[in-house]
């Protein structure tokens, strides 16, 4: 046999601490056909500054879709489907380095996905450019070993092949037919070179994570060794190894049968189902609306036709696939959404899903039973979702297993007609619901019995759009798309449905009335500065408070949220007022002339507008306009001192009941901002913000000059005419 080798590889990602599933880092590869062995290269690393601390990182893997994990430990919407990842945790601790091999003997070809994150967030709102974190960066290599000539069995053939020794295992396939509603494998005229007992095993196949159907067949001697399958995996290559159990270089040649058992369907007519669909699709028309109705009568009166029925093993009910947007698909029943369900044969519905693009959804199966159409009052209509196969045998198999999977069961009856399923992030495969009715006395008590199940069945990126408290973020990994919840107001889980650490509506008024109204504390601040004739810093502090007490009231994770406009002009309005309200305090206590006042005010303002629109929250938009008004203060108090020759401000007043307190506040409220605030305390830490910069700009305005009078503003508003007189000609008109 020829093996050969191959090397995937994908650039590094900066791992992020886990708060929702847009943390974890996802990659994606793709398995070749007839591969025997899978080698993952996974290597994480540390940056090698004093912040980078000993480190756990978990490794999730999946076949066919991306894991679904919950590291917080929160629950997932009901009906969901959730079957535990297969993960692996890489410690960081004194090595910057770590490199993990993991390896996969004869994994299913397709997509397999990797995810990796690092433990749970702190929660702790970090500004940017204050602390700089640790890099954690995560790798993942991937190497194949395929066989180029894997023999193939030919179903009914028997064909011989020899073990060379047991470190050379013989790797076969076989492909599976449609329709294949069985299989059956037979190890037959097993004998070895040195004329002992012969002696192996056979494993059909392939490992799929995080969970592994393959079937293991221990054959020993000379005689007959066979194994049957329900319901393998329809047009689809499966592989089958046989290893050899005895001494080494020792040979052993076996004959193996593979056969199939077919399955012949039953369906309505396909060419009148089409023509349904193109006359639905085009509307009605003058002149065709009786053959429109002719042949939608006709399409919906073919399933009647029991003859053919109760012939064939299963019903097949034509389905279209609607594709609406990314990751969203609508699925159609031609036949209409109602479905005859007998108690002789499955009814079979098709969901093509193996398009690449629909793993990074989920899709949602409801069944509506209609109470009327069922004859007998204790009846059941069971059915099963699965990939690659279907379930045929619904009345024996409750479990809704095949060959090489398990699938999801469903039931409604006349006491609960409504089921619905939720499977997330479906494997890349096509999906079969099978349905049929069980007779409360047995099967073949009810043969004409008849119930019509209403199926609706959609793929949506998130199941009910994450909720009031969620936002459906649409995810990117190079050319692969998928669809995860970020929640808010204390809400988490999959869906945004677990509510055990969630707001309450009380809570969630609090914190929009704190973030909100703490903003009004900016007026004290303005009322001073009108007072002061300071119209301009007035100006500004208006602006800033009317955009931050909208910009929190639009930002609000809850039900209580105001918008009066887009929330992104909202939040640079808001974080421009704030970085032009310091720049402006700090200049007109400067106390520089004028116009030169009034020039660093517009350059200032257009210099910090174009730094917000590179990076809005960047540490240095805000501490580099204070460090340059500081500067310029303090050269003009240093001018103002020496020409004065005496300490500038002079008056002990003006530090002792002013200044200090205004500066203390300042950094009071730098404090808070900077390493106080977290998700949980956010709405009372940040309110303290608002009221500490209003107070502290309310205490550092300097006071009005001297030959201006308290709201000498006002008099600037009315136009007043002032009558002048000429004493001497008054006088000599006396005169």
């Amino acid at each position: 046999s020829l093996y050969v080798s191959e090397y995937f590889s994908q650039s590094a990602q900066k791992l992020s601490f886990y708060s929702w599933y847009g943390n974890a880092k996802l990659f994606h590869f793709h398995v070749p056909e007839d591969t025997v062995l899978l080698r993952w290269l996974l290597q994480a690393s540390r940056g090698k500054g004093p912040e980078c601390t000993s480190m756990e990182i978990t490794v999730h893997f999946r076949h066919g879709a991306p894991p679904v994990i919950n590291p917080l430990g929160t629950r997932f919407p009901a009906n969901a489907t959730v079957r535990p990842s297969y993960n692996i945790s890489i410690t960081l601790s004194s090595a910057v380095q770590n490199t993990t091999f993991v390896n996969v003997t004869t994994p299913a070809a397709g997509d397999w996905f990797i995810a990796a994150h690092l433990p749970e967030a702190a929660g702790r709102i970090e500004v940017k450019g204050f602390s700089t974190p640790c890099p954690y960066m995560f790798q993942a290599d991937m190497f194949v070993l395929r066989l180029t000539d894997m023999p193939v069995l030919e179903p009914g053939v028997p064909t011989p092949h020899t073990v060379v020794s047991p470190a050379k295992p013989l790797h076969v396939k076989v492909f599976v037919p449609k329709h294949a509603a069985g299989m059956r494998f037979q190890l037959r005229s097993c004998l070895t070179s040195d004329q002992k007992v012969c002696a192996v095993r056979v494993v059909l196949g392939s490992i799929t994570l995080p969970q592994s159907f393959q079937k293991i067949l221990t054959c020993t001697g000379s005689a007959n060794c066979s194994l049957a399958l329900d319901s393998p995996p329809w047009e689809k290559w499966l592989q089958i190894m046989v290893e050899s159990l005895g001494t080494a270089n020792t040979s052993v040649s076996v004959e193996m049968l593979a056969s199939f058992t077919v399955c012949r369907p039953g369906s309505a007519s396909s060419f009148l189902n089409f023509i349904s669909l193109n006359q639905s699709q085009a509307g009605a028309r003058p002149g065709t609306t009786g053959a429109a109705g002719s042949s939608a009568q006709a399409a919906g009166e073919a399933p009647q036709n029991t003859s053919g029925q109760r012939s064939s093993c299963l019903q097949n009910q034509p389905v279209v696939r609607e594709d609406l947007d990314v990751v969203s698909v609508r699925y159609r029943l031609l036949n209409g959404p109602s479905v005859p369900v007998n108690s002789l044969s499955p009814t079979l519905l098709l969901l093509n899903l193996n398009t690449g693009m629909d793993s990074g959804g989920s899709l949602v199966i409801s069944l509506l039973l209609n109470k009327t159409s069922v004859s007998l009052a204790n009846a059941t209509v069971v059915g099963c979702v699965s990939a690659a196969s279907p379930v045929l045998s619904l009345n024996a198999t409750r479990n809704c297993s095949t060959a090489f999977s398990q699938g999801y069961p469903l039931r409604v009856s006349t006491s609960s007609a409504e089921a619905m399923l939720i499977v997330l992030y479906p494997q890349t495969d096509d999906w079969f619901l099978s349905l049929q009715l069980l007779c409360p006395k047995g099967q073949g008590e009810c043969p004409s019995a008849e119930a019509k199940v209403t199926v609706f069945a959609y793929l949506t990126p998130c199941f009910n759009d994450c909720g009031p408290y969620g936002q459906c973020s649409l995810l990117r990994r190079h050319g692969y798309l998928y669809a995860a919840c970020s929640c808010k107001a204390g809400w988490g889980g999959w869906s945004c449905t677990d509510d055990s650490k969630a707001q309450s509506i009380g809570a969630q008024n609090l914190a929009a009335l704190l973030l909100t109204l703490s903003n009004l504390m900016f007026l004290p601040a303005i009322a001073v500065a009108v007072y002061r004739y300071y119209l301009v810093e007035a100006s500004v502090y208006t602006y800033t408070m009317f955009f931050s007490t909208f910009y929190h009231a639009c930002d609000q994770p809850g039900v209580a949220v105001m918008c009066i406009m887009d929330y992104d002009t909202l939040q640079y309005c808001d974080f421009l007022g704030s970085v032009v309200s310091i720049w402006v305090t700090i200049l007109c206590m400067a106390r520089v002339k004028k116009i030169l006042k009034y020039v660093l005010f517009i350059l200032g303002t257009l210099l910090i507008a174009m730094s917000l629109q590179l990076d809005r929250r960047g540490v240095w938009n805000m501490m580099g306009p204070c460090l340059f008004a500081l500067i310029i203060m303090i050269a003009a108090w240093v001018h103002h001192g020496t020409k004065r020759r005496h300490c500038y401000p002079s008056s002990w007043k003006r530090w002792v009941f002013y200044l200090l307190p205004g500066i203390t506040l300042a950094f009071i409220a730098i404090s808070v901002y900077a390493f106080m605030e977290t998700n949980e305390n956010y709405y009372y830490t940040h309110s303290i913000w608002h009221v500490l910069v209003a107070c502290s700009v309310a205490f550092l305005l300097p006071p009005r000059d001297k030959h201006k009078e308290p709201w000498a503003w006002s008099k600037k508003l009315t136009c007043r005419y002032q009558i002048c007189q000429n004493d001497r000609e008054e006088l000599y008109a006396v005169t």
